[in-house]
Order: C-alpha cells, then sequence, then structure tokens
C-alpha cells in the first residue's frame, strides 16, 4: 500500500490557512481521493482540551516552557492517534499548523531556544515531517484585523504586535531552511491560491 501524504498549513493569524485547506479537501474528495483534515492544537479529545488551555486569554500567567511543552504534548496525541496511522493507510492529511507553528511563536515569537523546541518535538512526533508545507504569508496586522471580524482574540492573538512581526520573520526564515515550502501571497484571490495550491500538491499525487 502507499504511503499517504501529509500536508501542512502555516502562517500568522487570519491568513487564510483553514479556508484553503477546506478547498483543498473539497478538490481531492471531489476527485475520489481519500483525505483526512485535522488542525494544532487539537484534533483529538486530548488535543481539544489542551487546546482550551492554551488559549484561553484567562491564563495569562502561562509560562513560555509551559506554553512549549503543552503544544508539543497536544501534537504528539495527534500523531500517534490520528496523522500516523492515516499515512500507513494511503490518506491524504491536511494538517492547519504543525511544528513549524511552535518554531515560529514559541522559538521567534518569544525568544525561545529553537534546539529545545525542535528536540521536544522530534521526541514526541518521532520525527515525523511534512511532505510540503504550505505558508500562507501575510503582514500580521492585516491577518490580526481579519481574524477579529469574526470572533474575539484568544491568548496568543492577544500579544504585541511587535511579537506577531517575529513571528511572521520567523516563518520566512523557516521557509529558507527547507526544500518543501511552498511560499504564497495571502492576499492573493481566494481562487488564485487555491489553484496554486492544487497544483503543488497535486505534483506530489500525479493528480
Amino acid at each position: 500500500m502507499q504511503k499517504g501524504i501529509f500536508v501542512v498549513f502555516e502562517g500568522v493569524d487570519g491568513s487564510g490557512k483553514s479556508t484553503q485547506l477546506d478547498l483543498l479537501n473539497k478538490y481531492f474528495q471531489s476527485s475520489g481521493i481519500e483525505t483526512y483534515t485535522t488542525r494544532e492544537p487539537g484534533g483529538t479529545r486530548v488535543g481539544e482540551k489542551i487546546r482550551e488551555i492554551l488559549l484561553d486569554p484567562d491564563f495569562s500567567e502561562m509560562r513560555e516552557r509551559t506554553e512549549a511543552l503543552l503544544y508539543a504534548a497536544a501534537r504528539a496525541q495527534l500523531v500517534a492517534q490520528i496523522i500516523r496511522p492515516k499515512l500507513e493507510l494511503g490518506t491524504i492529511v491536511l494538517c492547519d499548523r504543525y511544528i513549524d507553528s511552535s518554531l515560529a511563536y514559541q522559538g521567534y515569537g518569544r525568544g525561545m531556544e529553537l534546539d529545545f523546541l525542535v528536540n521536544i518535538n522530534r521526541l514526541g512526533t518521532g520525527d515525523l515531517k511534512p511532505d510540503l508545507t504550505i505558508l500562507l504569508d501575510l503582514a500580521p496586522e492585516e491577518g490580526l484585523a481579519r481574524s477579529r471580524k469574526s470572533r474575539p482574540a484568544d491568548r496568543l492573538e492577544s500579544e504585541a504586535l511587535d511579537f506577531h512581526r517575529k513571528v511572521r520573520a520567523g516563518y520566512i526564515e523557516l521557509s529558507k531552511k527547507s526544500n518543501n515550502y511552498l511560499i504564497l501571497n495571502a492576499r492573493d484571490p481566494v481562487d488564485v491560491l487555491h489553484g496554486e495550491i492544487t497544483a503543488a500538491v497535486g505534483g506530489l499525487l500525479s493528480v
């Protein structure tokens, strides 16, 4: 049986990750290709409980290492319970955020040691890497404005703008270190972005 494909969507809050993930999922489903969509933190009962804690604005006292370890714990559960088994069945797994979110937000945003973050996530995931990471690049002020039109800011979205600018810069740095990044301008029309994404992912599958 052919191993599945693992595709991750990354970007600052409000960059359109969920929209593009949903469109890609519908594209493959209409072609009769089996997919599974999930998100981080979350995607499992354990992960969703951790998500509630991580994003709750009431927990403003949360320390950086606590935050990083909670993200890694939710990710470890998701990989073990969902992602790896689905890939072994030949399913295309589409995930809203993955390890690079931790590196961008906790590493570049909060200034934590990248080696520490890499190591805890490597341990938690068994070093499972995406086949393709799609970065929807957008100025954070624009992304946050988009997000706040539909819902109140969560704990991370409530951080200062400078934090979010560091996160965006972190994503750009991470993309330079990888051969499996597709960087797109999130300000482009939704249908244009969808076309570029389907072409890139389809190329992995010869679709």
